[in-house]
């Protein structure tokens, strides 16, 4: 298979939640890759900083308000991504937040902040995005979930229904949208050192708890996920929708409690 299936060349792709985080590792490696980006946060002088760094790269990035949480908002950032790029090809729904607590201490409100965020802002970013990439016939859907869409762990209630939820709305958009062209897959990463999760691994005996657990024996680094993601927005994966991809070092291969 010749390389230039992973050429991304020409391409717009469109980044929820990329003023941090996971959000720009997916931009840089699309970059790279070749796409030009149109990237989204809150508030968009957020994003000042890592457009510099993508058009440094030598590819153009488009910062957009957008909160996930807001219909109004969606409706508006996707209005005004369409009419800025002559076309949008991929779209990373990357946008999300956890709060990390006991089952039992979970208020109305935490429940409501990360599924909103979460599943209910990717379905209608998804949806918003999909009705420009219908009329085109093509377009490349990564949904961001997590190894909590396939495995459950103490702490992680709300986050892990929202992720395992993100695992079944891919599945139904994939039936929906393939006959126009477009692919949806879900992204999942396994333990990587994020904003979210800062202070779990700055505890020693956590990090060796949870190694000892991976079979490749290390958490995550975010050159992991970067060929997984040029992969899913590339046509090499021309012929993979509905899908889930597990990039976790393997932890999610076998029954493995992890503590929190």
């Amino acid at each position: 298979m010749s390389t230039d299936h992973f050429d991304l060349a020409g391409r717009t792709a469109l980044i929820t939640g990329a003023s941090r985080g996971l959000g720009q590792v997916f931009g840089r490696a699309l970059a790279r890759a070749g796409a030009d980006l149109i990237v989204t946060s809150r508030k968009a002088e957020d994003l000042t900083p890592f457009c510099h760094e993508v058009e440094a790269i030598g590819r153009r990035a488009l910062p957009l308000e957008l909160d996930v949480r807001d219909q109004y908002s969606i409706e508006a950032m996707c209005k005004a991504a369409i009419a800025a790029v002559d076309k949008i090809d991929v779209l990373v729904n990357n946008a999300g937040c956890n709060i990390r607590k006991p089952a039992l201490e979970v208020t109305w409100d935490d429940w409501n902040t990360i599924l909103d965020t979460n599943l209910r802002g990717s379905f209608f970013v998804a949806q918003g995005i999909a009705r420009h990439m219908v009329e085109r016939g093509y377009g490349r859907i990564i949904n961001i979930g997590s190894v909590t869409s396939v495995c459950g762990y103490a702490g992680l209630g709300p986050y892990g229904a929202s992720r395992g939820g993100i695992k079944q709305l891919t599945m139904s958009l994939a039936d929906d949208w393939g006959p126009h062209g477009i692919t949806v897959n879900c992204l999942a990463p396994g333990w990587f050192k994020t904003n979210q999760n800062r202070a779990l691994y700055e505890q020693e005996g956590w990090v060796e708890y949870l190694t000892d657990r991976i079979p490749l024996k290390r958490p995550g680094k975010p050159d992991d996920l970067e060929g997984a993601i040029v992969f899913l927005a590339s046509d090499a994966s021309a012929y993979v929708t509905g899908q889930t991809l597990l990039v976790d070092g393997g932890i999610s291969g076998g029954p493995v409690k992890i503590k929190l």
